[in-house]
């Protein structure tokens, strides 16, 4: 990975990007130090690391701790992101007819994303600003009245759709995917906040108990393991044979399709924790009414992330989305038409719908150890924060390594690319002047 960005940085173009990203995610720190006005931050120090304020704190790099203008971060584009996919699994016929549009349709689809994103945005912060002022000890808007209210929401939603543009910029004109690199950039901003976090609980109250250092050690350990296990997996690919019936002169007849064992990536992950905010904060709207009430509080329970129930409903969105964001990274019909086209099918199985069939139930097995395997590692955290009482700030642990470790996969991929594109242009170029 090192010699992979070393090299990197001896071009010129790949050098542009990565500076241009660097600058990008500076700027958007920057606006997650930016307070808006009417509010008083100091009201979340009792409800900003629980709940719906973790969720959005790991969304916006922190930004919900200082009820920056990045406070909602790029969580309602997520979520606008799933509703618009779902509605194109033969849902809305307009939206199915776009999906097969090519470049036109993918813009037509962008634009009813991001229109969906400023009214989910909108609702989402109105909602959490209501529900955390009738939450916080201290009043966290100054001037609660439906004016403010109005203020915060045009303010919030206006620095979450900046926040989509900063992370388009970085798609066009920098490196990685843009809102994950942003996702990627607050995760890493708050890390070591969290690993001082266990350091200061178990060691500095009292250096001498040999105790808090083996837990802290302990941790450390774990943590290894982890990165190692989840880099493993994402790393791991299932090669398909396959035999190609027209070849150029000199080459082999058979090669390797690969398939990734965990198709769907990091993606699920960040669905289903997007999907975790939006009720949420709709029911923060009622919270001064309902909050005292059985059905209300069973409610919270399953939506909360750091409780044993939001836990489970977490994992098995996880689950769902697995399997779901696998047949759209990889359409069986698709792969099957375009090999058949290419005058190339799998060893031992016939071309068209045959081949669908085999691609499809590959993908349904794949997919359950993908699914297994990210459930496993984002609900790890939060039964250990429920059986062991350790800090509920490790409950996002496991959903932060997974993504982390799965844009940093990506981008190292991208870097690769970018210098091997290089080398083979170099290399036409030397082989021109020589003639």
């Amino acid at each position: 990975m090192l010699k992979t960005v070393l090299n990197s940085l001896k071009e010129k173009d790949i050098r542009k990007k990565l500076f241009f990203t660097l600058w990008i995610l500076v700027v958007y720190r920057i606006g997650a130090f930016i307070t808006i006005p009417g509010v008083n931050p100091a009201a979340l120090s009792d409800v900003a690391n629980s709940g719906l304020g973790s969720i959005l704190n790991m969304f916006s790099g922190g930004g919900l701790t200082n009820y920056s203008l990045f406070a909602m971060g790029v969580s309602p584009y997520v979520t606008a992101q799933i509703v618009v996919q779902l509605l194109q699994m033969d849902i809305v016929p307009r939206f199915v007819e776009w999906s097969k549009q090519g470049e036109v349709g993918r813009r037509k689809l962008n634009q009813v994303t991001r229109y969906l994103t400023i009214v989910l945005a909108f609702v989402q912060s109105i909602g959490i600003t209501a529900g955390f002022n009738q939450l916080s000890q201290v009043d966290l808007v100054t001037t609660p009245n439906i004016q403010t209210y109005l203020l915060i929401g045009f303010i919030l939603t206006a620095g979450s759709m900046f926040a989509v543009w900063l992370g388009d910029m970085i798609t066009e004109r920098g490196l990685g995917q843009g809102v994950s690199m942003l996702i990627f950039a607050g995760i890493i901003s708050q890390a070591p906040a969290e690993l001082y976090q266990p350091i200061k609980e178990h060691i500095l109250v009292d250096p001498s108990q040999a105790r808090g250092w083996a837990f802290v050690l302990g941790l450390l350990i774990i943590l290894i393991i982890v990165i190692g296990f989840v880099t493993w997996v994402n790393q791991a690919i299932r090669k398909i044979p396959m035999q190609y019936t027209r070849q150029s002169k000199g080459s082999g007849s058979t090669s390797y399709l690969p398939l990734k064992v965990n198709v769907a990536g990091v993606i699920p992950v960040i669905f289903a924790s997007s999907l975790m905010v939006t009720p949420q904060t709709i029911l923060q709207l009622f919270a001064g009414k309902f909050g005292d009430t059985g059905w209300y509080n069973t409610l919270m329970q399953f939506l909360n992330m750091q409780t044993m129930q939001g836990g489970i409903v977490y994992t098995l969105l996880i689950v769902l989305f697995t399997f779901f964001y696998a047949f759209v990274q990889v359409n069986p019909e698709k792969v099957a038409e375009n090999l058949q086209k290419q005058g190339s099918y799998i060893v031992g199985v016939r071309p068209g719908k045959a081949t669908e069939r085999w691609l499809s139930s590959l993908l349904m097995r794949l997919s359950v150890v993908g699914a297994l395997f990210l459930g496993f590692v984002a609900l790890a955290p939060i039964l250990a924060t429920f059986y062991l009482g350790l800090s509920s700030n490790l409950a996002m642990s496991g959903t932060s390594v997974l993504i982390v470790i799965g844009v940093t996969i990506d981008l190292i991929k991208q870097l690769e690319g970018l210098v091997m594109k290089r080398q083979y242009v170099g290399f036409i170029q030397e082989g021109v002047k020589t003639k």
